[in-house]
């Protein structure tokens, strides 16, 4: 099932070889498997985020692995190196099997 992940840079037009900071949110419960379900007092099945792939353009430029002890709408923020206009694009995987992604434009002058 897709979620709802938002994806932030500013400004929006960037120089060639400008630094710019990409912040990632994304609204995922990241169950560890842990944790008992109050009422029925069984275990609530893993559900967490696996990896987050980042694609500048046609080319993976990193890839993450998370797992359940990350925190409940994961924030992640990292720099990424300006050298062309492409899109950038997150891809969330979690555990089972649910992808979504988020895709940016980012323009250099």
């Amino acid at each position: 099932m897709p979620r709802t992940a938002m994806v932030k840079i500013d400004p929006k037009d960037y120089k060639k070889d400008d630094l710019i900071k990409v912040n990632t949110v994304i609204m995922h419960p990241m169950d560890t498997g842990l944790v008992k379900d109050k009422e029925s007092g069984k275990y609530i099945a893993a559900n967490h985020i696996t990896d987050v792939e980042v694609y500048y353009g046609n080319e993976k430029i990193t890839t993450m692995k998370l797992s359940g002890s990350v925190s409940v709408n994961p924030f992640i923020s990292f720099y990424v190196k300006a050298t062309k206009t492409a899109p950038l694009k997150i891809v969330w995987k979690d555990n089972k099997g649910d992808v979504t992604e988020k895709v940016i434009d980012i323009n250099v002058g």
